[in-house]
């Protein structure tokens, strides 16, 4: 893995966390429209998570993993802001969670992605080879304000 640029750094500290631009992000993502700030407070306070911060301390990038601790772990919600991109820093980020003592003891790390297979290539993941097992309960619209009619 290449180095981050030293304007740059990575923190698994959920206290240095700015939800202003983690909400912010992800409220306008494909995977998450209109989900609502006190979701994304929630979900991070029961995930193990990264930050990723550029000059002056600004937060650029996020990345949390849902997990039991122990055997499973499914990582969500990484992004990077489009002006920091290129820099390395979704790798950083994921890497920095793999590399957790009790993350490396777990038997399977699970994802989602529309675009992102390269960079989770390089860190090991691949495709799951049977996906028949695998089952959902998708609400995709759950963040969607109601439509009411006249």
């Amino acid at each position: 893995m290449a180095p981050i640029p030293e304007t740059h750094r990575i923190s698994l500290d959920p206290a240095e966390l700015q939800f202003d631009v983690i909400h912010g992000y992800l409220a306008r993502s494909y995977w998450s429209p209109g989900i609502p700030r006190e979701v994304v407070e929630r979900a991070a306070r029961h995930s193990l998570c990264v930050g990723a911060y550029g000059p002056g301390g600004a937060q650029v990038g996020f990345a949390r993993l849902v997990t039991d601790h122990t055997t499973f772990g499914y990582l969500a919600d990484v992004f990077v802001l489009e002006a920091h991109r290129g820099l390395g820093l979704a790798e950083a980020m994921v890497q920095a969670l793999m590399d957790l003592p009790e993350v490396r003891g777990m038997r399977r790390l699970m994802l989602a992605t529309r675009d992102a297979h390269g960079l989770y290539r390089k860190l090991g993941w691949e495709p799951v080879s049977d996906p028949a097992p695998l089952m959902q309960i998708r609400r995709q619209n759950l963040y969607q304000p109601l439509k009411t009619e006249d």
